[in-house]
């Protein structure tokens, strides 16, 4: 892993949450919240300017930035206060710092596409010497999945994704000549294989992926698909969380993320130089930066998803009893849920240590 790459992985993640901050301070200016001050960085302030009744600051360390809205730790006599405002707005504001991850993601997965071309595309090509009994299954030379047990497949990464995870019978939907075909449920065992290098290797036995024409219409829609896949492939990788397919040890904070940044940007650089370490570097902070979407809006406190389940259990309250819950009781909760939040960042970091470091 070289310095560049570290370098530029905090960088990005810097910009990251300073994007997910500013759609926070957007979102408040818009609707008409008080705003104490934003931030670009933490740490020291190195350069601050007031405007109107918005404090603007760099600060010292590039890891970040945040957006001090009144009212939004405690209590405030303020009308134009954050805890004053009607729910929709305060919803509006909280989602507005994931939806911001969300398009920073999308334009990088643009540009990637508009620089690189779009990824190549899920098409059966042919099958591997000894499997040639795959073809009595109705798969076709030519055919595009089009799903794999019910999961839309986009790119030829969405097969191999789904066929991993697939067992040996599989439900197949296909475009063929411009019309789906189900297929069924066909078997697609794995089987001890000759790969073209001459060693024996457990596959299903077929070849999937072909670079097809590419118009600035394929790279706009395939960019929304690439973008949808990344959300997806958080969710798959919660679900795997709590059925237990992973656990602690799989799991990587700061360190590893920066570490695999480094040996994707390595990889990107053999492969094509400067500018395929960029390409990959980019492809991996977009990615980052979606997962950062909506890993946010889980409901757990501390995280904007918090924020929004405590919105909507104030709401509920208020619905049965015509009160509010005191301000300071949502605030403890808040404190319970970041330490221990801070403490799995600490669990996680150590993990991250001994796996890379150590």
């Amino acid at each position: 892993m070289t310095i560049f790459s570290i370098v530029l992985i905090i960088l990005f993640f810097g910009l990251l949450i300073a994007i997910h901050e500013f759609g926070h301070f957007v979102a408040a200016k818009s609707l008409g919240v008080r705003v104490n001050e934003f931030a670009i960085g933490m740490g020291p302030a190195l350069l601050s300017r007031q405007k109107g009744e918005t404090t603007y600051s760099l600060r010292l360390f590039p890891i970040g930035g945040f957006c001090a809205m009144e009212g939004e730790e405690e209590s405030s006599d303020d009308p134009r206060s954050f805890h004053n405002k009607p729910f929709w707005k305060k919803f509006i504001i909280l989602v507005a710092g994931a939806f911001m991850n969300f398009v920073a993601g999308l334009v990088i997965i643009l540009v990637i596409f508009f620089l690189a071309g779009s990824p190549a595309a899920p098409v059966f090509t042919g099958v591997m010497a000894g499997a040639e009994e795959v073809l009595d299954t109705g798969l076709q030379p030519g055919d595009r999945f089009y799903t794999i047990d019910g999961h839309r497949i986009y790119f030829q990464s969405d097969a191999m994704i789904y066929l991993q995870r697939a067992g040996e019978d599989v439900d197949v939907t296909v475009v063929r000549d411009g019309e789906k075909v189900d297929l069924g449920v066909i078997s697609l065992p794995y089987r001890l294989l000759t790969d073209e290098n001459g060693q024996q290797v457990e596959k299903r036995g077929i070849y999937v992926g072909e670079f097809l024409e590419d118009t600035v219409f394929t790279r706009l829609q395939n960019s929304w698909y690439q973008a949808i896949d990344y959300v997806r492939m958080a969710w798959m990788g919660l679900g795997d969380i709590f059925t237990g397919a992973v656990g602690l040890k799989d799991m990587s904070g700061v360190i590893g993320i920066t570490a695999v940044a480094g040996e994707v940007g390595q990889a990107g650089a053999e492969a094509a130089g400067l500018f395929g370490a960029v390409i990959n570097l980019l492809d991996f902070t977009a990615l980052i930066a979606i997962n950062l979407a909506v890993m946010n809006l889980l409901p757990i406190p501390a995280l904007d998803g918090g924020q929004i389940f405590l919105l909507l259990v104030n709401g509920v309250y208020h619905l049965f009893s015509k009160k509010y819950i005191d301000q300071k009781y949502l605030g403890y909760v808040n404190a319970a849920g970041f330490i221990c939040l801070i403490a799995l960042m600490i669990l996680v970091a150590i993990n991250d240590v001994n796996r890379f470091i150590l």
